[in-house]
Order: structure tokens, then sequence, then C-alpha cells
């Protein structure tokens, strides 16, 4: 289904997700998401009242939350994985589309046309930037509000300067050398020194993942969407009414300092920090990371037994 340029479901031909396997990720837990279903309190013919909109990071696409996306609904949930502007399916002829205000308003056009109503939405590093955005602009369409490794922008003006010129030498580096070499230098920064713990097929997965990308739509989304460009949150946080939970891994230092700050200011924050993790949650942590999700999300949780062996 695509509105606006959203495309929910985008297959890639030289990618099998389904042979991937998150980190701590057990057969177990695809029994707990059918149990989880069994006991939804609102009964299977109310999933659609449960609807749970996903966000990726960039140099993602909706598919990558494929595997979360099974669980979540195996309990209960309408799941909605778009593939944001520059990313997946969603080209877009004008790079004025590009920016977080019309990402956003995709994002609304999806929910209007899905009749989806009120969603938990969740979103990861820029998906959570987006998220956020969207949380202050469109509030009615939020039941509740999930950020994983995410921030409100930055601050002040200088900030933003220095983050837009190495965003925009980043876009044109993208341009110029292409996906696997823009590959090869983004997965060495040291944000992702945690993954090198991942299983082997998970890192491949990921690997093939970056490389399905287009240049010239991560280039657009880095000039129109980056940090740089994007107008700062911070003074908004209080304006949130809906529950939040925030998400962060301990050994991601700069998203953990996020994350406590953004929780002084927001009214119904809640904060979890999720031990042996980064900056990819879900993928490093994946059973601990839909534990809290369902926690936060269901009107009555389930027995723990149910739910994941780790502890927060």
């Amino acid at each position: 289904m695509e509105e606006m340029g959203l495309s929910i479901v985008c297959s890639i031909t030289n990618v099998k997700s389904s042979n991937f396997v998150p980190r701590h990720m057990s057969n177990d837990a695809k029994r707990e998401g059918e149990a989880m279903a069994q006991k939804n309190p609102l009964g299977r013919n109310s999933q659609r009242e449960r609807p749970l909109l996903l966000l990726h990071g960039f140099t993602g696409r909706g598919d990558n939350w494929n595997h979360h996306t099974e669980y979540f609904t195996r309990a209960g949930y309408t799941v909605l994985t778009p593939d944001l502007p520059g990313h997946g399916a969603n080209l877009l002829a004008n790079p004025h589309d590009y920016t977080i205000k019309a990402a956003a308003a995709q994002i609304a056009g999806l929910l209007d046309s899905e009749k989806t109503g009120p969603v938990h939405l969740l979103g990861y590093s820029m998906g959570g930037r987006l998220a956020l955005y969207f949380a202050l602009h469109y509030p009615e369409k939020v039941d509740s509000l999930i950020l994983e490794s995410a921030s409100p922008g930055l601050a002040t003006p200088e900030e933003r300067a220095v983050r837009k010129a190495s965003d925009d030498a980043l876009a044109e580096r993208i341009e110029r050398e292409g996906i696997p070499a823009f590959v090869a230098f983004w997965e060495g920064l040291p944000l992702w020194k945690s993954q090198e713990r991942l299983p082997a097929a998970t890192r491949q997965w990921l690997h093939e993942k970056r490389l399905c990308n287009d240049p010239m739509g991560l280039a657009h989304s880095l000039r129109q969407m980056g940090t740089g460009v994007q107008p700062s949150l911070w003074e908004r946080l209080e304006e949130l009414k809906m529950p939040v939970l925030l998400l962060a891994g301990e050994e991601d230092k700069k998203f953990v300092a996020l994350a406590q700050e953004m929780a002084a200011r927001v009214p119904q924050a809640r904060l979890k920090i999720l031990a042996e993790a980064g900056h990819t949650l879900h993928l490093e942590q994946p059973d601990t990371f839909q534990k809290a999700v369902l926690e936060f999300t269901t009107p009555s949780s389930p027995p723990i037994s149910l739910l994941h062996r780790y502890p927060l």
C-alpha cells in the first residue's frame, strides 16, 4: 500500500531478511508473542484499536522491523512500518519533499488512509527525531510515544550550522563515491562499536540492507532532514501530553545523557537504560526491547513469565 510516497512493504530481491535472527531472539520469544495475543484483554477483533507505527533510522527501511513486526502482530497489534523519505521505495522527485515537515505530513496522510485512529508511535534514531516532531505537530494522532536513541535536535544555531556543514559534506561524498564506499565509512563509526558483538549473520544482514540504499535518496535525506536543518524541539518538550518512553543503551553515553535530559522535561516520561547495548537497542537486545514496548503500550500487561527473561 502506498500513500503520499510512503510504502508499507518494500521487498528486496538480494536480501533474505527471513533468515535474520537478531541477537538473543529466541524461539521462546515467538511463542511468547502468541501467548500475548491469546491473553490480549481487548480481544483479537480489537487489533485495529491497537495500531503500532515503527519508524526506522538513517540507512534503514521499513522492513528492517520485520521480525519485531511478527512479534507485535502476534501480541495483538496492527503494525505499520513505512519507508521514510530517501529510503527503500520512498524516493521522491522533489528534494523539498524530504524535509521533516514533509515527512510528518506523509505519516499523517498514511494514518488517515489506514483509518488507524491514534497510534502508539515508536521511532529509532532519525525515526525518533521524526516521531518526536510528529507527536508535537499532530498530537491528536499519537496515543503514546516511544523514542529509541533519539534526540530533540541541536539547541543552538551555531551547533546546527556546524552539523549542517558536516551533513552536506557527507551527502556530497555519497553522491561522489557511491553507496559501497559510504557504507564502509558508515560502519566504521564509533557509534556502531557495540554492534561488533552481534552474530556474523546479523551483521551481514545489516550490511546488505545498507547497501540497498539509493545514493540520491540518502543525500536528500541528509540535506533536508538531517540534524543540522531540523528545528530544535528542546523548548517544546513540555508540550507533550501523551505518555513517553525514552530508551537508550548504557554504552551509548551521548544518547543516555540526551534521554536523561529529555526525561527531566517531558511531563509523562519514563526512562529505561538497557544494559549491554549501544545505539541500536532493537538489534542488540531485541527481547528486552520488545518487553519494554509491550509493558509500556499494553493496557493490562501479562505475567512477566510470558515475556522475556532479560532484565531492564
